[in-house]
């Protein structure tokens, strides 16, 4: 199958999601930091409104889209008892703080059903005394990997209470024939080093974006950058971000909606600079330069004007608010088309104010579920959806979501 992302606005075509399943109710409160939540959710309400979400995207996407299920892909992968048992050796040697070999040989005899299980809740079984946390998190397929252009960045995470999501997006990179294509086009974290889905962001297939966060480190980025430029990418974009919970990631505070207009939290983006550094190749060597500001590197690199929609609109305390609520993590849908969260109401009047058409997603699912969606004749669309548990995960659209191809 073709694996491809050329930009951040082509029209989606196939997207990995995880829809929130007993996991996000195995989070008990006195462990939720150390799990990455700001707070509990209730899990019936999330998954109700995850699927909603991907309604939206059934009826915006061609015929031949596809919507894959995380668990499903990895499944499918399990069912090879080799397999299994690979994966098995590789969490006992690289999860060492998690004594996982005192159960190796109970794991390695589970079946892909139970395995997953284990992986994603913690448990073997319901009178097994052997477990760990549950992996919540996962509701954010984004972090796991990147897709730029034919060749796919597989992440390492910066946080333990991801670690087993990442052994799991390894495991089918490697062996899900939906990856086939792009086997051979693996990058690879190593050491130390952390980088993490949410930090890169697609620009065009010669400009990437990368969010040096409090998930990415310096080292992790500079080797993914390094193997970028070896290939088609021309310019890689480092941003210094604030190392904040509210900021973890690049796209917590700046993402596109069209390919020259931006959602920015402006205190991280507008406000910041002379934090942007270009990387580039130049007579078989890395070459730096430093720029000013993000939307003038943007401007300058591919020649076109920038428009910066600040979400919350202009007060600055709503601003911090909505920016909280995930009101800059929107996800393209296709040029111009975006959905997030309706609580976010100010970032949406910004929206409307720059020529977009905000609709909610019961309208947009009612008018284009029996059509054919053509973003060529929509127009620019700004399509709001319910989120009031799915928002407590901190995370927004793009968050929930790892495109695999778009036109």
């Amino acid at each position: 199958m073709q694996i491809s992302i050329p930009s951040e606005t082509g029209h989606l075509r196939k997207v990995i999601v995880h829809t929130p399943g007993r996991e996000v109710s195995l989070v008990n409160p006195e462990l939720k930091n150390e799990l990455l939540f700001d707070d509990i959710i209730f899990e019936e309400d999330a998954r109700q409104e995850h699927l909603d979400m991907l309604k939206i995207f059934k009826a915006a996407m061609p015929a031949d889209g596809e919507i894959f299920e995380i668990l499903d892909l990895a499944r499918e992968a399990l069912q090879d008892k080799s397999v299994r048992q690979n994966f098995v050796e590789q969490m006992v040697r690289e999860l060492t703080y998690e004594n996982l070999e005192v159960v190796e040989e109970e794991l390695k005899n589970l079946d892909a059903n139970k395995l997953l299980r284990f992986v994603i809740e913690g448990t073997i079984g319901p009178d097994h005394p052997f477990s760990l946390h549950p992996t919540p998190n996962i509701l954010f397929t984004r972090d796991l990997a990147a897709v730029v252009g034919n060749r796919v960045i597989l992440s390492k995470a910066a946080k333990r209470a991801r670690a087993r999501e990442s052994l799991l997006m390894e495991l089918i990179l490697k062996n899900h024939p939906v990856f086939s294509s792009v086997r051979d086009n693996i990058i690879h974290i190593g050491g130390q080093q952390s980088v993490e889905g949410g930090d890169v962001l697609v620009v065009s297939d010669k400009i990437v974006l990368i969010g040096m966060s409090e998930r990415t480190s310096f080292s992790g980025l500079m080797n993914v950058a390094t193997q970028l430029l070896a290939g088609e990418v021309e310019h890689v974009v480092a941003v210094d971000i604030p190392k904040k919970r509210s900021s973890m990631h690049l796209d917590t505070i700046f993402t596109f909606a069209d390919e020259n207009e931006c959602i920015v939290f402006p205190p991280a983006i507008e406000d910041q600079t002379d934090n942007v550094v270009e990387l580039y190749k130049e007579n078989g060597t890395i070459q730096l330069r430093q720029h000013q500001s993000l939307k003038g590197t943007l401007e300058t690199l591919t020649g076109n004007p920038f428009t910066f929609i600040r979400c919350g609109g202009e007060d600055r305390t709503t601003q911090f608010r909505e920016q909280w609520t995930d009101g800059a993590n929107v996800f393209a849908l296709a040029p111009g088309v975006i959905v997030g969260y309706e609580r976010n109401t100010s970032t949406f009047n910004a929206m409307k104010e720059h020529g977009y058409k905000v609709i909610s997603q019961f309208d947009f699912i009612e008018e284009y579920s029996n059509k054919e969606f053509d973003p060529a004749t929509a127009g620019k669309l700004a399509i709001m959806f319910q989120g009031h548990e799915l928002c407590r995960g901190r995370g927004g659209a793009r968050c929930m979501t790892q495109p695999i191809l778009r036109n």
